[in-house]
């Protein structure tokens, strides 16, 4: 057994000769303090190990005390939430006993007598039933106050090696570990950890430590150190006679670790090894088999004639052992083609229908993957899924009902059927009633059918099903369902309402998520919920916590708000950052639907933002309190407080740029825009150069706006100019330049708008321009304008960190890059504005077309997307006939080759606009397919040799004023009405009688109009008679244009509109439209 060696825990103080002597204590930093506890004097040495029938169970002795100074110090810090381990071997006898701040066996007693026992006695261990109690009476001396550290460093318990010279200071947070304990099976690691997670809930025990498996390899990853050819070269033992299965095993393990780790196998060496491990099939090992199996479908697209093992496959496959049945279909659907599927087809069919129900299932999922290559060939075993389906295996059933909808998913009559055969019939697998669920749903939706349909009753059916998943399965069902009101809604949110009370996290979690969703668009439906889910507030599993927290924010009432941010603040600290995030956007839906509660939420969302935190946390808080300060003029200055107080101490630039940019959007136009200017100008000083170039920016909108803080900025931007960033100095003087003109038209174009052109599209038009010399000046007119930004609100967030993508093409750049390849269309110049796309068809007939209105200068290009819905029809010269009014002129059609099933094509239609009339600016076209019909099998899709001609009559085609208008967001409005001037004004006075509010009048001139509302004037304050509406775009052409409309409500609503642009035809077409 080798020398004994007898393991000593002692103070500093003492060290008795010939032993190992280990200095442990206790550091533990609370603010500041450290708390040192050097652990007495006490021996524990097991001998006469011959005696043992049993190893003694050492985990009686190390249940962790319930007051110690660990959990005072938890309890003062409760952000942590793991601990590290350490063990140390005792060699004496082979157990790893631990090095721990929880008592020795038997520690020594109050006059200082060591009561270790030696060894237990001969006549207890041979008891195997026998389970080893803890000493009645253990003490431990009391925490001595020594000197004071740094703040900051986390608390440690540090454990050194005295009488080691080559040991290092390490330091640990230490409970026990999978090896403290080695006993009879696994009771004891189990006892110990139930006893730690008694004592200490919050905290996560981990089993080995990450330095303890760098050192000892202890619960490490085996193969980290692989190298794919020491690998292959290990492969070769497959060649060996006889087979070794044991090693075999291990190499395959190599070989598919390997290859699921993305390491790249070259073609020749992959089929090396694969042809080496087909040699393994003459082992009768059942394990070897089976692995042998995976690494066939692993390696069977980068290894060449893998069907060499086909052969051995069919013979396993058609077999009496059912152990490798399943796993050798599997395998051999893996490496089988479209050409050689009918040779199996016949052991496919017997398979599907197997009585072993592995087998069955091994058939049936080969079966979808089979359906990619050769869909015709399977669809040929529909009869063997039918009787599959009727299983009494769940998983059979399951299966065989995925393969029979797979197979008629395109034909919806015969879904249909399946669902009312299936729907009659009770299934016994819950897994495909959850299946019957999602189709009927996706019937449902594509039928835009109600509760009145059949397939909505079996979905309120399954509610009462025996099985979980299948209640959850429908109530889920039931929400995503579209224009689905409360009533439909009340049976699934009673259920998700009893999940709420359920003992099972993953059914509270499940309902509360699910319910959180409803709150987005019926939060009235969930108020009945509002008492289950403030009791998930205090649930034990924080992200529980946080969906029913963000679900009450959604439903509770104005009054309710400040009792949830007390309870908000209770737990948010406790939370990661992603579920911070979930909560600061529930906050600022809430903000929205109760803008009088903004200064509650401004305060919490201010401490939040002191708090430490990630970049989304941060961002998420900042653009909550920038939605409050643009939407609630009483909280602007509050906020912009808030802003500039974190902008002090902001190391992401990106949030900095942002809250600099909106302090000139907003600073200005405050009571004491003076007060502002230190914040920025710090900037300027203290920021890298994008703080700075943006802090420069801020400040010329403060002088452009402010006469009388003009010289002081003028003397900014002139210490600017020194600046060692080019863009800075840059920028610093063009607004000086700029200022110092004190021209509102000026300041208007140059600082407060800024260019309406899509940059991209100027790169482009420049680099053309460049390429060809001209003599012309560049005409900024020719660029493509930018579409006006989109604000929405986020829904839901994902709690899964996505890397940035890259900036993708507008919608506006991938059309004038389709139209420009099209001869027909490259004359015809920039292009101005597509609309979104119109149906000029229903879904469900026989043919689907939509139009996409293409504006030019002179001209519009109709776009239509065609779809053939018909299997047996393929249509060829596809075109849509246009018949507009007298005014309009049609120049030619484009047609689409052909439309195959389900194919869809694109035909076009250019249509000159009317030179006479520039404010004729709308009609209407009638619309007619014309094509040419070859009819086709169904089943192969190959059409007949001779065709006939057809047409199919389209619904009217409309063009509007909000054709010829792109949207255009003016931050300054003001500014940009006088720099319009007022040399082409206009103004009338329009009575709406049909309108019955200010808000239906807004939201219908902008929808007429298609034009930006600017000043977030489309928002209309409560409680108010009349409103102002301020609307900017830009005409056909190129041309500004502006519109003030004043609202009045008095026997509906009085509606006077001033119009103004640099040219007289769109204040015309303005005004013509709206008369």
């Amino acid at each position: 057994m080798g020398q004994k060696r007898h393991a000593k825990f002692q103070n500093s103080k003492s060290n008795i000769p010939g032993t190992s002597s280990v200095k442990f204590e206790k550091v533990i930093e609370v603010d500041n303090d450290e708390i040192c506890d050097a652990v007495w004097q006490s021996k524990f040495v097991l001998k006469n190990l011959q005696h043992y029938a049993i190893h003694p169970n050492l985990a009686w002795y190390y249940e962790p005390l319930k007051s110690t100074a660990l959990q005072r110090f938890l309890a003062q810090n409760r952000k942590i939430r793991s601990f590290m381990l350490k063990v140390a071997e005792y060699d004496q006898d082979k157990t790893l006993l631990i090095l721990t701040n929880n008592p020795l066996p038997c520690p020594i007693d109050q006059q200082g007598k060591d009561m270790a026992p030696k060894y237990f006695s001969k006549e207890l261990p041979l008891k195997e039933s026998y389970q080893h109690k803890p000493p009645g009476t253990v003490c431990l001396p009391l925490m001595s106050q020594k000197k004071k550290l740094r703040s900051g460093l986390k608390p440690t318990f540090p454990v050194t090696l005295l009488e080691d010279p080559t040991s290092q200071r390490e330091q640990w947070f230490r409970f026990s570990t999978d090896n403290d304990f080695k006993s009879e099976g696994k009771y004891l690691k189990v006892c110990a950890l139930r006893k730690q997670k008694k004592m200490y809930p919050q905290l996560n025990f981990a089993s080995v430590c990450k330095r303890d498996m760098r050192k000892d390899g202890s619960g490490s990853n085996p193969f980290r150190h692989l190298e794919k050819s020491a690998v292959l070269q290990e492969a070769r033992i497959f060649n060996e006679t006889p087979i070794n299965p044991r090693r075999c095993l291990h190499i395959l393990t190599k070989i598919l670790y390997l290859l699921n780790q993305g390491e790249h196998f070259g073609t020749m060496e992959a089929t090396e090894a694969f042809f080496a491990m087909t040699r393994l099939f003459q082992s009768n090992d059942q394990t070897l088999r089976r692995m042998c199996y995976l690494t066939i479908k692993e390696m069977a697209t980068i290894s060449e004639d893998v069907i060499i093992v086909t052969s051995s496959l069919t013979k396993d496959m058609t077999g009496k052992e059912d152990v490798y049945r399943g796993p050798a279909i599997r395998a051999l659907c893996r490496i089988t083609d479209g050409t050689m599927l009918q040779a199996i087809e016949r052991y496919m069919k017997q398979a599907i229908v197997d009585k072993v129900s592995s087998v069955s299932s091994s058939a049936l999922v080969s079966s979808l993957h089979m359906m990619k290559i050769s869909h015709d060939v399977v669809k040929r075993w529909v009869n063997e899924a039918q009787e599959a389906a009727s299983s009494d295996n769940i998983m059979v059933q399951y299966h065989a009902l995925g393969v029979l909808y797979h197979l008629k998913k395109n034909d919806r009559l015969a879904v249909s059927k399946m669902l009312n055969k299936f729907t009659k019939s009770s299934l016994k697998s819950q897994f495909a009633y959850c299946m019957l669920i999602r189709i009927a749903s996706r019937l449902l939706k594509e039928n835009e059918e109600g509760h009145e349909s059949p397939l909505f009753d079996f979905i309120e059916s399954c509610l009462r099903n025996k099985h979980e998943m299948v209640i959850y399965e429908a109530a889920s069902a039931i929400i995503h369902l579209p224009n689905c009101t409360a009533r439909e809604l009340a049976p699934a949110v009673s259920v998700l309402q009893l999940f709420c009370s359920s003992p099972k996290p993953a059914l509270r979690y499940a309902a509360v998520r699910t319910l959180n969703k409803v709150a987005m668009k019926h939060p009235s439906a969930v108020t009945a919920c509002n008492l289950d889910l403030e009791n998930l507030i205090t649930d034990s599993n924080r992200s529980i916590a946080t969906l029913a927290i963000t679900t009450l924010l959604k439903t509770g009432s104005e009054s309710s708000v400040d009792r949830l941010m007390k309870q908000i603040s209770s737990f948010v600290s406790e939370i990661s950052d992603e579920f911070k995030v979930v909560v600061v956007q529930a906050i600022s839906a809430l903000c929205q639907k109760y803008p009088r509660k903004h200064s509650v939420m401004m305060t919490f969302l201010s401490n939040m933002l002191r708090d430490d935190g990630g970049f989304e946390y941060k961002r998420a808080i900042v653009d909550c309190i920038i939605s409050i300060v643009e939407e609630n003029p009483e909280g602007k200055e509050a906020g912009l407080a808030h802003l500039c107080e974190f902008i002090e101490d902001c190391e992401h630039t990106v949030l900095a740029t942002k809250i600099l940019h909106l302090l000139g959007k907003e600073g200005p136009r405050t009571p004491v825009p003076s007060k502002y200017i230190r914040f920025i100008f710090n900037r300027v000083v203290l920021e890298n150069e994008a703080v700075r170039a943006a802090a420069v920016s801020a400040l010329a909108k403060f002088g452009a706006q402010n006469e009388n803080l003009l010289p002081s900025i003028l003397v900014l931007l002139q210490r600017c100019m020194m600046d060692t960033d080019d863009e800075v100095r840059d920028r610093a003087t063009f607004y000086l330049n700029v200022l110092q003109q004190r021209q509102m038209a000026l300041n208007a174009t140059y600082i407060f708008n800024g260019l309406t052109v899509s940059v991209p599209g100027m790169e482009k038009a420049l680099h053309q321009y460049t390429l060809e010399p001209s003599e012309k000046p560049f005409d900024m007119k020719s660029i493509p304008l930018a579409m006006a930004p989109v604000f929405e609100q986020k829904a839901e967030i994902t709690l899964v960190a996505t890397k940035p993508e890259k900036v993708a093409p507008s919608r506006q750049d991938i059309f004038q890059e389709q139209l420009a390849a099209i001869p027909e269309f490259m004359d015809l110049g920039p292009l101005f504005k597509s609309s979104e796309p119109v149906q000029l068809t229903e879904a469900e007939t026989e043919y689907f077309v939509r139009c996409i209105k293409h504006m030019f200068t002179n001209h519009i290009v109709f776009q239509f997307d065609c779809t053939n819905t018909l299997n047996d029809q393929l249509l060829e010269k596809v075109t849509v006939q246009v018949e507009p009014s007298d005014s309009y002129e049609v120049l030619c059609c484009i047609p689409a080759p052909s439309l195959s099933y389900n194919q869809p094509g694109i035909c076009y239609t250019l249509v000159r606009l009317p030179d006479d009339d520039s404010t004729a600016v709308a009609g209407t076209f009638s619309c007619t397919m014309k094509f040419t019909v070859r009819d086709c099998d169904p089943d192969t899709g190959v059409p007949a040799e001779e065709g006939y001609d057809d047409e199919y009559v389209l619904e009217d085609l409309e063009v509007t004023v909000s054709d010829h208008i792109q949207k255009v967001l003016k931050p300054n409005f003001a500014a940009a009405w006088e720099e319009v001037g007022d040399t082409f004004e206009k103004e009338e006075t329009f009575a709406l009688s049909s309108t019955k509010t200010l808000e239906e009048a807004v939201n219908n001139i902008i929808t007429f109009l298609g034009m930006q509302p600017c000043e977030r004037s489309d928002k209309v304050p409560e409680n108010k008679n009349s409103h102002s509406l301020y609307l900017a775009g830009v005409y056909r052409g190129g041309y500004d244009l502006l519109v003030r409309s004043r609202l009045a409500l008095a026997d509906g609503v009085t509606m006077q509109v001033t119009v103004r642009s640099k040219e007289g035809t769109p204040v015309d077409v303005i005004l013509a439209s709206v008369g």
